[in-house]
């Protein structure tokens, strides 16, 4: 726990139920809550499944993918390159294979499900969930590795409000940029009323002083790292009695960003794409409803939009638009769905839960070209997702529990429809026409067992089996990848089947946490090069020409396994020590004919995770109101590739990202903290071509009532 500062419970575990809010004062919205059934183990701080609000401010985690690695077997990482795109990873999981959600409403791109998590705050929720290899089925498909959910808050008094900002400065102690939140709501018997907003701006962030300038970058500010993001929330709910609860939702965010430029790459290859829009919103209502004693009845019905551009300018002054590879490239999705629980109660010891999820997507992109401006006609996909699933919970005897949960998930491709000469056609001779894919219609089923054993009020342990897929995406299924692939429509599920053993226990001032985690990967989607006769409209007359080109296909299997270990000391009540280590080894087994020549040798291991990541924090109170809080991200070497000929891959180097902070309480509800990024200045990259910031310093206000 931090001391006298955090509660203890401000990152927690579960019992094999919808998790509770972590702490009454951080107002968890419970209705917005999925099910998470990690084992409970309530005095960590930084615990194994839900970060809390006052743990993200704690340690300054503004963004999504910088909050989560807080967290044992979640990483961050980064795409690097033109899309700039922030990730995460859960115990070697990506972001294909670990669903989003905010309060439970999946947050879900049909066309390709690249998420930026780093367009994703954290000012203005109340907790982050993360569930590890046991996704249940109840919260509906595509759980193959875990599954993050964002609890936005609910107000629990008659007037509370919050106000915080931040000052961000650079290497050099110069304006960054700044970061504003705040929330306010009201409270009664009867109803509740909530809005809350936040807003982060990064005018620029500089590299650390180690860095050594190269031809398409200086030292000093980090060319192209612009970045905006708001969003705001409204909730408004309705308690008629004290079991049932009906809320609507709006929730509406976006964003911008720039792509900074390899550091590596020559000047040839760069590309200058921009992002002006990265926007979504979501209209939810939530309900509870006591049919009786033993039945309730929960339901969840929304629509979601989200609307993406990317542009790709002539030079990096992004301010012409007249190569052939320049063009605008909208994206507009529309998504509408919902999903039912019904819980019930059979007998005192006994839980049934049976739940069915609906999704209708709608995509729409439309890309302009240049020279000419010539537009496209506009493209649609449109898809149908089903789940069906039932959860048995079973006491066996007092603290022992026995969890058994089945399912199916299916998908229903309704149209898909792409723009130029059709395959085989030689787009010399062939105009372009607006043409179908074939459809593929796909189902798998799910199943899940878990045994909990509460030994004594201090002891929890645990073991686990889940075996979930992934549907591909369109982008997997029918991409021609700028014309370097082949789509493939008949592509399967990729699977996995997650096994966890784990407990936890408190001596005294001392709380641990462990867990070991194996999971079998099998219909891994990989891509295959392929020899085909290809031809563009700008080659020479005459027959197409034999080129290599690639083909995603279900050909790789592989295993993920490792540890986790989480150990926190109250030392003396003005100090507490806390920390958290992750071991993970990954291993995908390629065909021959998916290796081809690229390798020189066999394939490494996949790439953007660390073998091992810990992170340690010391929080330590020398006077009532000051708290000074030390703490590091620390990770080993990670795998990355080179993005342009020749291809090699390396490993990156492990680095200490070293933080400090100072938080001084001025008067009752306002507190005031400075604080320092990357304290020793560590020049490191987490993907090739893409150093991470340097040092950096911050100074913020927070005022709470």
């Amino acid at each position: 726990m931090l001391a006298a500062s955090l509660p203890a419970t401000a990152v927690a575990q579960s019992a094999p139920q919808v998790m509770p809010a972590a702490d009454p004062g951080d107002n968890a919205f419970a209705l917005g809550q999925i099910v998470v059934t990690a084992p409970q183990a309530p005095q960590l701080t930084i615990g194994s499944s839900t970060l809390s609000a006052k743990a993200i401010a704690a340690f300054d985690r503004v963004t999504l993918d910088d909050a989560v690695n807080l967290i044992p077997g979640v990483y961050s990482g980064s795409t690097g390159g033109t899309r700039n795109e922030r990730l995460i990873y859960v115990r070697g999981f990506n972001r294909f294979e670990v669903p989003l959600s905010i309060d439970g409403i999946r947050v879900y791109l049909p066309a390709d499900n690249r998420l930026d998590f780093g367009r994703f705050l954290t000012n203005d929720i109340a907790e982050v969930q993360v569930a590890k290899g046991y996704v249940s089925v109840l919260d509906g498909p595509d759980g193959m590795g875990g599954a993050i959910n964002l609890v936005t808050r609910k107000p629990t008094k008659a007037l509370e409000a919050e106000l915080a900002g931040t000052l961000d400065l650079g290497h050099n102690v110069e304006y960054g940029g700044y970061n504003l939140s705040g929330r306010i709501g009201t409270a009664h018997d009867t109803w509740y009323l909530a809005v809350s907003g936040a807003r982060n701006y990064t005018d620029h962030w500089d590299l650390a002083g180690g860095f050594v300038p190269t031809a398409t970058q200086g030292a000093g500010h980090r060319n192209l790292s612009q970045s905006e993001d708001w969003r705001v929330n409204v909730k408004a709910g309705f308690t008629p009695n004290a079991t049932d609860e009906y809320s609507i939702n709006y929730t509406r965010q976006e964003g911008s960003k720039l792509a900074p430029l390899s550091v590596t790459d020559p000047l040839a290859a760069q590309k200058y794409w921009t992002w002006p829009g990265w926007n979504m919103d979501s209209i939810y209502a939530l309900t509870s409803t006591q049919l009786s004693d033993g039945a309730t009845l929960k339901t969840r019905v929304y629509r979601n939009t989200f609307y993406n551009l990317l542009r790709s300018f002539d030079t990096a002054a992004e301010n012409t638009q007249s190569k052939g590879y320049a063009f605008n490239s909208p994206y507009w999705d529309k998504a509408w769905g919902g999903s039912a629980e019904l819980i019930l109660k059979p007998a005192a010891n006994d839980r049934l839960s049976l739940a069915a999820h609906y999704r209708l997507d709608l995509h729409h992109e439309q890309q302009t070209s240049f020279p000419g401006a010539a537009v496209a006609p506009e493209l649609t996909d449109k898809e149908n997702t089903f789940s069906l699933a039932a959860e048995n919970a079973l006491t066996l005897q007092p603290g022992l529990t026995l969890l058994l949960g089945g399912g199916y998930d299916w998908r229903n491709l309704l149209d898909a429809n792409a723009y130029g000469a059709p395959p085989g056609t030689n787009p010399k001779t062939t105009a372009s026409v607006l043409y179908n894919w074939p459809l593929n219609d796909t189902g798998a089923w799910a199943a899940q067992g878990q045994l909990t054993w509460k030994a004594d009020p201090d002891t929890t342990l645990h073991a686990n089996v889940s075996s979930r897929v992934r549907f591909p995406t369109l982008f997997e299924l029918y991409s021609q990848k700028f014309g370097t692939s082949i789509p493939n429509p008949t592509l399967r599920p990729e699977r996995a089947t997650n096994f966890e053993v784990g407990g936890s226990h408190k001596w005294g001032v001392l709380s641990l946490d462990a867990a070991a985690f194996y999971s079998a990967l099998r219909s891994v989607i990989v891509s295959q090069p392929t020899l085909a006769y290809s031809c563009t409209a700008s080659t020479t007359p005459g027959p197409c020409a034999p080129t290599s080109l690639t083909q995603s296909i279900n050909a790789g299997n592989g295993k993920y396994y490792g540890a986790e270990l989480s150990i926190e000391a109250q030392v003396v009540p003005s100090l507490s020590l806390g920390g958290n280590y992750t071991w993970v080894h990954q291993i995908i087994r390629y065909p021959a004919s998916v290796l081809g020549d690229v390798y020189a040798a066999p394939a490494p291991d996949p790439t953007n995770v660390p073998d091992s990541k810990a992170f340690v924090y010391a929080d330590w109170a020398p006077l009532p109101r000051l708290h000074l809080r030390p703490s590091a991200d620390i990770e080993s070497n990670r795998w990355t590739v080179t993005d342009v000929a020749p291809i090699v891959y390396f490993r990156t180097g492990h680095h200490v990202n070293a933080q400090l902070s100072a938080e001084y309480e001025v008067t009752r509800g306002l507190r005031a903290t400075i604080g320092v990024r990357n304290l020793f200045d560590q020049n490191y990259t987490l993907v090739a071509g893409y150093p991470e910031p340097g040092r950096s310093y911050y100074a913020s206000l927070r005022f709470t009532y």
